[in-house]
């Protein structure tokens, strides 16, 4: 009975947030939970940057808390042979980049 009660005070709850809470709290949990995302970077039709082993991407906030900046930014593994793999000699580096005038794809590694 109490787990009823629970639920239903949750589901209450998530009902009443906002689009923005609901998907705030969903990346938390994403967060919690880890991917394995891979951030390609493109020039034309070239890839000339890949990154692997991204937990996310975070779009960056206005000082002022009143909007969100035009760029993205994560950390990740670089992987400077563009081989889809974590070399040996590869780090985890700090990235961003611009929302409007970057290509980019992200997707969850499918391995």
């Amino acid at each position: 009975m109490r787990l009823a009660a629970t639920l239903i005070v949750i589901l209450l709850f998530a009902a009443g947030c906002t689009q923005e809470t609901q998907n705030k709290i969903g990346r938390a949990v994403q967060n919690w939970t880890g991917t394995d995302g891979v951030l390609e970077i493109y020039a034309g039709d070239k890839l000339v940057k890949r990154f692997l082993k991204i937990d996310k991407l975070t779009t960056a906030s206005s000082t002022d808390g009143a909007g969100a900046r035009p760029y993205r930014f994560g950390y990740g593994i670089l992987d400077a042979n563009l081989n889809g793999v974590e070399d040996r000699d590869e780090k985890k580096v700090y990235f961003e980049f611009s929302d409007y005038s970057t290509s980019y794809v992200f997707f969850e590694n499918p391995r």
